[in-house]
């Protein structure tokens, strides 16, 4: 292992058994097809319950819409990545040279994506309770408190919350394309809302940002219509 990651090792405060596992965690598609997207994928589930079982303990006072919010907003990309910073991930990413000289190792996606793979990769390598340890290291400088559920909503739990409370289905997301080369690609989704007809669409650097956008756009129509027309 080279130092790069025998050094961010001693950041996660986690030796690898399988150091392969971390390897991959920071292997982007644009750099080999042995990357790390399906440790990405476990990860996001990880993390999600960690900081889930986290705010359970912590904030206790706060019902479960409130603590989906919370949840939300530490679990973002915007978090990740700023996470993701701290631990210095950008030095140890294995980028294509594509990816390289457009400063993929700044992008909050990237970076975001590659913190959710190295949680996963520890859940492997030593299971659910030392990536669990992992993710609460992670905001322990995250001040935890009853404030925090008023943090802003993202548009895909807006949307929900709005279609839930007119006791309506919740919207059905699709890729309808996907543009770019691999390693920049541009994600086209639509959001539907069955009882009305509609659908909504958004443009993002990710399948996730995407799906923020079209249900903003969904939601902006949604209010608009149902809003009271000024004489």
């Amino acid at each position: 292992m080279n130092p790069e990651l025998l050094a961010l090792q001693k950041r996660l405060q986690h030796q690898f058994t399988s150091p392969r596992l971390l390897e991959r965690a920071l292997t982007h598609r644009s750099f080999s097809a042995d990357h790390n997207e399906r440790l990405e994928f476990l990860g996001d589930s990880v993390l999600n319950l960690a900081v889930s079982g986290l705010l359970f303990e912590k904030l206790n006072q706060l019902p479960e819409g409130d603590l989906s919010r919370v949840r939300a907003n530490l679990v973002k990309q915007d978090t990740l990545a700023a996470l993701a910073n701290r631990l210095g991930l950008s030095s140890g990413l294995r980028l294509g040279d594509g990816e390289k000289r457009s400063g993929g190792n700044k992008r909050p996606s990237i970076l975001a994506d590659a913190l959710e793979a190295v949680i996963g990769a520890v859940y492997l390598d030593a299971g659910f309770d030392v990536a669990a340890a992992l993710v609460h290291r992670l905001f322990a400088d995250v001040d935890l408190s009853v404030g925090m559920s008023a943090m802003s909503k993202d548009p895909k739990t807006e949307l929900q919350e709005w279609l839930q409370a007119r006791k309506m289905k919740l919207p059905a997301y699709r890729v309808v394309a996907t543009t770019g080369e691999a390693h920049k690609q541009t994600f086209d989704v639509e959001c539907a809302v069955l009882e009305t007809g509609h659908a909504e669409r958004g443009i993002g650097a990710s399948r996730r940002a995407a799906e923020q956008a079209a249900a903003a756009a969904m939601l902006q129509h949604l209010t608009a219509r149902t809003s009271p027309k000024v004489p």
